[in-house]
């Protein structure tokens, strides 16, 4: 499949992308990501194997439509992982009694 990443035009095909990416590790996700095989990658970090471009050179949505395009299934970010309050103590409830 043809499609232009960064202003540059790539032939991509799916086994090449499964078979580029099956001797690296992940990195940790942050952002977009995708599934390649049982791994999931940032789509950065994919798009930089790929098209052995700077990340700054493309964006993730890029990225995230050419994968998309190629039959691979990509996920929004992680959502935040939740605050966890401070345990409560003796002395906190003691300043709440009237």
């Amino acid at each position: 499949m043809r499609c232009v990443i960064a202003r540059f035009p790539f032939d991509l095909i799916k086994s090449e992308v499964e078979q580029s990416m099956s001797g690296i590790s992940p990195e940790p996700v942050t952002g977009v990501s995708v599934s390649i095989g049982r791994r999931v990658y940032p789509v950065m970090q994919v798009g930089e194997v790929i098209t052995k471009q700077d990340r700054r050179d493309f964006t993730s949505g890029e990225m995230r439509r050419a994968l998309t395009r190629l039959g691979f299934t990509c996920h929004d970010a992680p959502p935040p992982a939740p605050a966890t309050p401070a345990p409560a103590t003796r002395a906190d409830e003691d300043a709440w009694r009237w």
